[in-house]
């Protein structure tokens, strides 16, 4: 048990350090083979940042632990909204100004009532798998167009800029997009297996491992790079780096699972969990959006109500 537990641990950190490298090396070798930054922003950057949590799903479809799988893509997305913009709206009240992310936040709504309507019968298919996966490329292509449009001002979810690395040495970037390929499956393998191990020690359902313990684990890139965007002033891409990760979870992540192993799932999964992900979604957009036409600020109080909704996920889960 103890073993297992140092493994997770051990495991996250690799997993979330391997993504980061992924991402620099492969944009950077994008880059001086005279790929455009858009492009690599919305391929590379983009998947990348949602590396963890597709590694440790189909690692977790391989194994015939879909409910993981499931839990990981649910987890996150719960995780995401209560704990991450919890704590950033705590740390300093997000102001809500893009009229962009107005556009975008009905689009995470329609994908989440998806969700329910995929996981409602308690059985993940392969052809739900393709349609989700469709719809992922659908919306790469729906990013793309919006960062072609002339005159608009930058969308929080397709700002990639900062995250490419400009002279990079090539041997460097193959290097690091080397290492990236193999830490990624191989820590994404250790971590599962710890989980289920730490789950049937305590007698937990992999369902919930997944909800828990992966879900914050792999949602750690997402806290670190809200509450950075929000130090920097940069409010709306903290609130459109968590539409981004919600959206990509349910269309990427969720669709690894089932196109490797499609299964019947756990029935908690659609009695309770995909609500709280419903409902922590529209808590979401009635906290972000405002109708009378001006910036909305999300604040403290909004924050710690946020927060103590995830405390009392976590202790519905166990109880």
């Amino acid at each position: 048990m103890l073993i297992a537990s140092i493994i997770l641990i051990l495991s996250f950190a690799v997993l979330v350090w391997s993504a980061d490298k992924f991402v620099y090396g492969a944009s950077g070798l994008a880059r001086n083979l005279g790929i455009s930054p858009m492009i690599i922003g919305l391929t590379i950057v983009a998947m990348g940042s949602s590396a963890p949590e597709i590694m440790v799903s189909a690692n977790a479809a391989l194994k015939g632990a879909t409910d993981t799988s499931v839990g990981n893509a649910i987890g996150s997305n719960i995780t995401n909204i209560l704990l991450v913009l919890g704590i950033t709206t705590l740390v300093r009240p997000l102001l809500v100004s893009s009229s962009t992310l107005y556009r975008e936040m009905p689009i995470l709504f329609g994908f989440t009532m998806l969700a329910w309507w995929v996981l409602y019968d308690n059985y993940l298919s392969f052809n739900e798998g393709i349609l989700l996966a469709v719809l992922f490329f659908g919306f790469l292509g729906y990013l793309f167009y919006l960062s072609t449009r002339q005159g608009d001002k930058p969308d929080p979810l397709v700002d990639f800029e900062d995250e490419i690395p400009s002279d990079l040495p090539m041997g460097v970037a193959v290097f690091w997009l080397v290492a990236g390929l193999i830490m990624l499956p191989l820590s994404s393998h250790f971590l599962v297996d710890s989980a289920v191990v730490i789950a049937q020690y305590f007698g937990i359902s992999e369902l919930v491992i997944g909800l828990t313990i992966i879900a914050i684990g792999t949602s750690l890139p997402e806290l670190a790079a809200s509450v950075a965007s929000v130090l920097k002033g940069e409010d709306d891409m903290a609130i459109g780096n968590i539409i981004g990760s919600n959206i990509f979870n349910i269309l990427a992540v969720l669709s690894v699972g089932a196109l490797i192993n499609p299964s019947v799932i756990d029935t908690s999964a659609a009695s309770r969990d995909i609500f709280v992900m419903i409902g922590a979604t529209v808590l979401l957009l009635v906290m972000a959006m405002s109708f009378a036409k001006k910036a909305r600020k999300i604040n403290r109080i909004e924050g710690a109500i946020l927060l103590s909704a995830f405390v009392g996920y976590q202790f519905l889960l166990f109880a």
